[in-house]
């Protein structure tokens, strides 16, 4: 069996064409790792948490496992809308497994705990990142960063978040859904 984790932002622009990053990032680890059974780790966060695992279920990788960085109940207090959270009761339901991890003192670090559990249980790392350093604790750059550390296989597929003081993309020369794949045998 082979455990795919999943690190991301939260907010995503060009949803569609990450999409399609994603599906890459799949086939790609599918022929990878030819005639394992693949398994997905994920928060369920909002935005690439959740986009990941649906692609993944589309693309026929079912065994999930969901890693909470809070109680459910503390956690849902995150997500911004009623359909966020039944969005991810749905998902939840579909897990095979469910693993609340004790909360830290500080909620980042509850999220930073969550992020290096997914790392610490994953064969290969899916990221949908912007390519940018974490902007906090817990933050998509610092799981990348670790598991870069860890020469992890990593399939990075480039969300193209946006400058907060401009219409400027972070990272000019790549595109929405570009895969960049890294230590991959």
């Amino acid at each position: 069996m082979v455990t795919i984790g999943v690190t991301g932002h939260r907010q995503l622009n060009e949803v569609e064409q990450i999409s399609s990053g994603v599906d890459e990032a799949l086939h790609k680890i599918k022929e990878t790792f030819p005639g394992e059974n693949l398994t997905i780790i994920s928060p369920l966060a909002e935005g690439a948490d959740r986009l990941v695992v649906w692609r993944a279920m589309e693309n026929n990788v079912v065994h999930l496992i969901v890693s909470l960085p809070l109680e459910i109940s503390d956690y849902m207090l995150d997500f911004n809308s009623i359909s966020s959270k039944a969005e991810f009761v749905t998902l939840l339901e579909q897990a095979a497994q469910v693993i609340e991890l004790p909360a830290e003192e500080i909620r980042e670090a509850s999220y930073l705990a969550a992020g290096l559990y997914v790392l610490d249980h994953s064969d290969v790392l899916i990221a949908v990142w912007d390519g940018q350093p974490a902007r906090g604790l817990g933050g998509t750059g610092q799981i990348v960063a670790a598991a870069r550390k860890q020469k992890m296989p990593l399939a990075w597929v480039f969300a193209s978040n946006h400058n907060q003081d401009t219409s400027s993309p972070t990272t000019p020369d790549k595109s929405p859904g570009d895969v960049t794949f890294e230590n991959f045998p």
